[in-house]
């Protein structure tokens, strides 16, 4: 057994990681992702309210009750002790995941027709998809507010400058190189440059560039290159290597603010279902993945840099939980949604049988998920490096 010492060696390496106090990992975790939940299960539930469904509980966090109410139509509005997601549970539920009482058919037709069961199919997916979609429309809020009020990082897609022994210079991009597009997709403004290349390592793009005049196109293979950020920390992403000019900060109409914001979530949206091809077809690493605990250390570095930074990191959060929750996994809301798809096919709902295997598969394979997610997340703070070295 290791010296106790050495354990508290190893603590330090998961709690003191950096500058930040680590009370405000905690924090900022909770400032995130409490919200983000919240937002989230209030869209199941106030679509849930308008169909006329009644809400029996909403939840935020699982586990033992350790504060609650029940309001005047009966929700219990309750925080539990574990912090790592929420749910509301409609009448005729159950479970937290909605899987239907197999009594709710037998309650008086007055009550019975306030269930979830009871609705429509259109009812019913519009309920299970109004969550993510409030995701989504909140992070817009957010990002039209950046716009609007405080600016976006604004510069044309000109290349400043060139960097030494980079993609772009084997390929011969010049400084004052005006980029269109990366691979058929527009250019705007430069930071749609980074963001177009940053998640395709080695993969040949076709840059068309405008020069003297004359637009050209040049194949440019972005690589992968180790940073670091303010924290210390080291971080990877595919770069073709060229820099802006100049970047202000520019206010936009307010009447602008929510198309660009719209604009930004589609492309983050876009940027997070290629990452996710790329983990499904083997040309990314599962060891890419991170989850809560990696959450809970960015969520507290971006509380030591202001609120600012916290609000702009609860917006691309939020873009992620929506597009997490829809993927087609039994258990997620996609999961539901396909189910709701195949019953307004079919005109008849999934059996039952196959759905509760469905679901037992869905729950293994978040366990599963959260697992390697939560050893990635360790390793990234050099958990299991210090143990190795106390072991070899």
């Amino acid at each position: 057994m290791p010296h106790p010492a050495r354990l508290r060696s190893i603590l330090w390496t998961i709690t003191n990681m950096h500058d930040v106090p680590v009370w405000l990992y905690f924090v900022g975790f909770l400032l995130v992702l409490g919200p983000l939940v919240f937002v989230h299960e209030y869209g199941h539930y106030i679509v849930g309210r308008w169909c006329g469904v009644k809400a029996d509980a909403f939840s935020i966090g699982f586990g033992r009750k350790i504060l609650g109410w029940t309001d005047k139509r009966g929700t219990e509005w309750k925080i539990g002790w574990l912090p790592l997601g929420g749910y509301v549970q409609f009448a005729g539920d159950r479970d937290a995941v909605s899987q239907p009482d197999a009594e709710w058919q037998s309650l008086p037709a007055a009550e019975r027709s306030h269930t979830f069961p009871a609705q429509p199919v259109w009812k019913r997916a519009l309920i299970v998809a109004a969550g993510p979609v409030t995701n989504f429309l909140f992070a817009i809020l957010i990002l039209a507010g950046f716009a609007g009020f405080v600016g976006t990082p604004t510069s044309p897609p000109i290349v400043g400058s060139v960097q030494a022994g980079s993609a772009a210079e084997a390929a011969g991009l010049r400084s004052g190189d005006r980029i269109v597009s990366i691979d058929g997709r527009q250019i705007d403004v430069f930071m749609d440059i980074p963001m177009t290349v940053a998640h395709r390592p080695g993969e040949t793009m076709a840059v068309r560039i405008e020069r003297d005049g004359a637009e050209q196109v040049f194949r440019v293979t972005p690589r992968l290159v180790r940073e670091k950020d303010q924290f210390g920390k080291e971080f990877e992403r595919a770069l073709i290597g060229v820099t802006p000019g100049k970047v202000v900060f520019e206010k936009m109409p307010l009447a602008e603010a929510p198309l660009v914001a719209m604009r930004q979530t589609g492309q983050i949206i876009r940027q997070t279902g290629e990452v996710l091809g790329q983990l499904l077809t083997g040309n990314r690493s599962v060891k890419d993945l991170s989850g809560p605990l990696k959450i809970a250390q960015v969520s507290g570095e971006a509380a030591s840099m202001g609120p600012e930074a916290l609000i702009y990191l609860a917006a691309l959060l939020s873009i992620n939980l929506g597009f997490i929750n829809l993927l087609p996994l039994p258990m997620l809301d996609g999961g539901h949604l396909l189910f709701y798809a195949y019953e307004a096919i079919r005109r008849r709902p999934a059996p039952a049988q196959a759905q509760e295997w469905a679901f037992r598969f869905g729950f293994a394979a978040i366990v599963s998920l959260m697992l390697v997610v939560t050893f990635n997340d360790l390793g990234s703070f050099g958990l299991w490096d210090r143990i190795a070295r106390l072991i070899g």
